[in-house]
């Protein structure tokens, strides 16, 4: 019997992943920290943002210098292009339920009440209005999300799944936990949660 892994989240290993490829590819211009940009893609599952990396140098010796150095085979580069391949295999994993992965962020982050509202899911996943606004009409059209009215606020509109999203989701999830699983072949357990605690560090120093 294949042995599975708590699945480290998929949005969080994209976050992970997003800063890092982007600072991976240019090399740094000094040692100092790196200026926030912010960039949103409709068709992807969070948009690309840059933070600032700052570091000690009177504790610890870095980890890259000029000379050593490789964007393609640096953490950056490999989270990256870990990023777009596992993105690239959600999609196909859900395909046959017509779900691409971005849906399936947005979809999970309501059944786990991350978010309830456009604006909390730009917040937590970097997106821009526009974008998140077109992607919840798609959801809704699909009967898998609807808005209702803001108890406090008439301006305002809360998220929730439908009955038909609810039974779909658990479907969703299952479906990324193949694939999670998938890139952690031939990796033991304990690996599997040393990674995850590892890319939990890296977003602490985020």
């Amino acid at each position: 019997m294949p042995r599975t892994f708590p699945p480290f989240g998929i949005c969080r290993f994209f976050e992970v992943a997003a800063q890092l490829a982007q600072v991976a590819q240019k090399p740094p211009q000094n040692q100092g920290a790196i200026g926030p940009g912010n960039k949103s893609l409709d068709n992807n599952c969070l948009g690309i943002y840059i933070v600032a990396m700052g570091t000690d140098t009177t504790t610890r010796k870095e980890i890259y210098d000029l000379k050593s150095y490789d964007p393609q085979r640096s953490i950056g580069g490999l989270l990256g292009r870990v990023k777009i391949a596992m993105g690239a295999a959600v999609d196909a994993e859900l395909a046959p339920l017509d779900i691409t992965a971005a849906q399936y962020v947005i979809l999970m982050s309501i059944a786990l009440k991350e978010a309830d509202s456009a604006s909390e899911l730009c917040k937590g996943i970097s997106y821009d209005p526009g974008a998140m606004t077109r992607m919840l009409d798609r959801l809704e059209r699909r009967g898998l999300v609807r808005r209702v009215a803001h108890p406090n606020d008439r301006r305002a509109f809360n998220l929730e799944l439908t009955a038909e999203g609810k039974a779909v989701y658990p479907k969703l999830r299952a479906s990324v936990m193949k694939v999670l699983n998938r890139f952690l072949g031939g990796f033991s357990q304990k690996e599997a949660q040393q990674l995850e605690s590892f890319l939990q560090r890296m977003l602490e120093n985020a």
